[in-house]
């Protein structure tokens, strides 16, 4: 048994010896369960805001090079023509005249003056 007491000698409780070591070994049992939360926590908090998972300790650009790294060094490169160059068409416009040959025809309606009045 382990008695706990105070700095005056007064006895506050007393514990069985093989309790006392069920306790403090769920305690140590505990503070691991919380260190392995406690890392899980900072893992995953680290794959979602931390370095992007794209960047690599190797070169990527060099993926791109299989056209240089197989190309024959003898075949020579075609000559190069300039094109001339070209301008699309307008496309008419809303706000476009008409053409001055389309005939025009002018068409007037007379109402009555009960009905030229209006509220």
């Amino acid at each position: 048994m382990i008695q706990l007491s105070m700095k005056n000698d007064t006895s506050i409780t007393t514990i069985p010896t093989s309790e006392y070591e069920s306790l403090k070994a769920e305690n140590a049992e505990l503070a691991r369960k919380i260190e392995w939360l406690t890392e899980q926590f900072r893992l995953s908090r680290h794959r979602q805001f931390g370095a992007s998972s794209e960047k690599s300790e190797y070169d990527q650009l060099s993926i791109f090079n299989e056209a240089e790294a197989t190309a024959d060094v003898n075949v020579v490169d075609p000559a190069l023509t300039e094109i001339k160059r070209h301008f699309r068409k307008r496309k008419r416009l809303v706000n476009d005249c008409l053409s001055d040959n389309l005939p025009v025809e002018t068409v007037e309606h007379d109402l009555p003056l009960e009905e030229q009045i209006c509220p």
